[in-house]
Parts: structure tokens; C-alpha cells; sequence
């Protein structure tokens, strides 16, 4: 039987949550310039889930090293092609329509068949 948190176990998460985002913000700030922020500032206003995408292979890139410097706007615009191509070739292609005309019937064989 799992056992309800005692007092403060909450807030202990909270803190660490708290801690985690304030390091993750500071990374993004080390790594990013300012141009580069404003953007991602800007496509977390239209897709959070982007950039949040986004964030974490940044993060991950500074972690491993494979950073030299900061990350300008082409740079991380070059980093969002290379996201979506990715994500393209990943998922399955949406619904496509494709339209087929119907020949018009040309063997003069079907009209003798129907003798009136």
C-alpha cells in the first residue's frame, strides 16, 4: 500500500523542480545568444511543445560537448530544419488524396456487345 507524502514531501519536489528549471534557463542563456533566445521565445509562444523539443537537444548538446560557442539564430534555425526533417521522415505521412480520372471508354468492342 503506497504511503501518502509526509509534510514537506511536496514541497521538497517543488524545490528541485524550481531548482531544475532555473539551471535548465541558465544553460539556454550560457548557450544562446540574443537573437537566437528571442526566437525561441517566440516559437514557445506558438508551439511549447517545440520548443521544449528544441530546448532538450540543446541541453543535451552542451552536456556532450558538441557545442563550440554560442548558438546563433541561423544556427538555431539550421537546428529546427534538421528537427522537422527528422520528424518528417519519423512519422507516418498524413492522409493524402490523390485524384484519378476514369478514361472515357474508347473500345468500340463494348458497344456491339449491346445490341438495342
Amino acid at each position: 500500500m503506497p504511503m501518502a507524502p509526509g509534510p514537506g514531501g511536496g514541497e521538497d519536489e517543488e524545490r528541485a523542480a524550481k531548482q531544475q528549471e532555473e539551471m535548465r534557463r541558465n544553460i539556454l542563456a550560457t548557450v544562446l545568444d540574443n537573437a537566437a533566445r528571442e526566437r525561441l521565445a517566440r516559437i514557445a509562444l506558438v508551439s511549447p511543445q517545440r520548443s521544449a523539443q528544441i530546448e532538450s537537444i540543446l541541453l543535451r548538446m552542451a552536456q556532450t560537448g558538441q557545442l563550440r560557442g554560442r548558438v546563433t539564430e541561423e544556427g538555431l534555425i539550421s537546428l529546427l530544419e534538421q528537427a522537422e526533417e527528422a520528424q518528417a521522415k519519423a512519422a507516418p505521412k498524413k492522409g493524402t488524396i490523390t485524384y484519378q480520372r476514369r478514361r472515357a471508354f474508347e473500345d468500340d468492342d463494348d458497344e456491339d456487345e449491346f445490341d438495342l
